[in-house]
């Protein structure tokens, strides 16, 4: 399947096992006499791990502090971010990395045996969704696959998980061709509609969700990973970078060519020419050649110097991302660091306006389970963070400036030293109820006890 095959190879940039280190199956070797050429030996392959940068970079600028999630009901909002767990944060992340990898990652959620509603991602690769070929592109279906063992045969086989908005079937398999696909009878436990009690097991399993209950988080638009529009680049790069250790390599190795030797054999030239430090040749007359020529590598460094770096800068250009070696700010103003982080920010601006649409399904989801009324009708406000580099001084004294005419809320968002800024709301709410609280009409000064008396 095309879609698998790409994500293999997005895998395998990721984790730093470029096309150079095919032939050392993905492992970076230096490899001096690799080679049967006496002039050309080495055989050194090491891959750049830009690939793995780029999704990083742009994972911790979009995913590291979790969008905050506001339905208009704070008891109602707790009870969300309960169920989103601590590491909301660490989930969106890998949901970034595995769309950039893959073009789409996916969440599944169900409900546990204590009733606790759960969600988890699911590897790209496992799930094969059914689309409706209308406009609305409709997901009808979708079927997961992976490999399970066996404990009593100790053998691996494939289970096929067929979801649909009603129910969940599994099959299992272990022939390439699913010539022996069979129901997995015992996968399921069913109980009697009427009293409850456990009848036996069987391969369907009824939800009440009313939907599949997997959600899709795209990258963009056509769901392709981030690695085709950069990869032909890394390869240059890794070719050149790899050719260039190669010659250095090389170049050490001198080759003696003589003329007319007049000694009696190769051993006895090497020590006559330690000994000595001279060689005896047979001199043919006029216009004779006789003598020691050596045979050396020329390395072209300005031109690979330079080609070098053309292809590291396109790399991070096609990959918008940010190159960390060139990179200085020096009290920069916020306009000269937006400008450092504007490709990155195009992107993941991108990715978070494909992903709003899923987290909201995620969010009414859990709603749904909370059994709130109007779930799927309920107004639903994210607020994404960056993490970027800023000159929080700077930030500070745009926000003191705009205080008096600006709402608590877009304060607490915008202060600099504020992570959670419904936090900051409400401990600055509990400052005010005990009498020690600020209005935002204060100045800085006023802050600081320097009141007009």
């Amino acid at each position: 399947m095309e879609f698998n095959v790409r994500f293999d190879k997005s895998l395998k940039y990721y984790f730093n096992k470029n096309d150079i280190t095919i032939r050392n199956d993905g492992e970076s070797k230096v490899n001096e006499h690799g080679k049967d050429d006496p002039l050309r030996s080495a055989d050194n392959r090491v891959s750049s791990n830009y690939h793995q940068l780029l999704v990083d970079q742009e994972a911790g600028y979009l995913a590291t502090i979790p969008p905050s999630i506001d339905v208009e009901d704070d008891s109602l909002n707790d009870k969300i971010k309960n169920t989103l767990g601590d590491n909301f944060n660490l989930r969106m992340n890998q949901l970034v990395v595995d769309a950039a990898n893959a073009g789409v990652s996916w969440v599944h959620y169900w409900i546990d045996d204590s009733g606790q509603f759960r969600y988890g991602i699911v590897p790209p690769d496992q799930v094969t969704p059914i689309y409706s070929n209308d406009l609305d592109k409709k997901l009808l279906a979708v079927r997961r696959t992976y490999s399970q063992l066996n404990p009593d045969d100790g053998k691996y086989y494939k289970v096929h998980e067929y979801w649909t908005d009603e129910d969940c079937t599994v099959f299992k398999s272990m022939n390439p061709g699913y010539s022996d696909l069979s129901e997995l009878t015992d996968r399921f436990t069913t109980y009697d509609v009427a009293t409850g009690m456990e009848i036996g097991t069987g391969n369907v399993l009824h939800h009440n969700f009313g939907r599949i209950p997997f959600i899709p988080f795209p990258k963009n638009k056509y769901e392709r990973p981030d690695l085709l529009k950069y990869k032909g680049l890394i390869d240059v790069y890794d070719n050149v970078y790899n050719g260039f250790v190669n010659d250095v390599d090389d170049v050490q190795q001198v080759i003696l060519v003589l003329t007319n030797y007049g000694g009696e054999s190769l051993d006895k030239f090497k020590e006559t020419l330690v000994k000595d430090k001279a060689i005896k040749v047979d001199s043919m007359g006029t216009g004779d050649k006789s003598g020691v020529d050596t045979l050396t590598i020329d390395i072209p460094v300005e031109a690979r110097n330079s080609l070098l770096d053309i292809t590291k800068s396109d790399i991070f250009v096609h990959g918008q991302g940010i190159d960390p070696s060139d990179f200085e700010t020096n009290n920069a103003t916020g306009v000269a660091i937006k400008m450092l982080y504007s490709h990155l920010e195009l992107k993941a601006s991108v990715t978070e306006s494909y992903f709003r649409g899923s987290v909201n399904q995620l969010v009414r989801a859990i709603m749904n389970w909370l059994n709130v009324p109007d779930a799927d009708g309920r107004k639903i406000t994210q607020t994404w963070t960056r993490t970027a580099i800023q000159n929080d001084v700077e930030q500070a004294q745009v926000v003191s400036q705009v205080a008096s005419v600006t709402s608590d809320e877009a304060i607490a968002k915008g202060n600099p030293l504020v992570t959670d800024w419904q936090q900051e709301l409400q401990d600055r709410q509990d400052n005010i109820i005990k009498g020690d609280g600020y209005s935002n009409e204060k100045s800085l000064d006023d802050l600081d006890g320097n009141e007009d008396e």
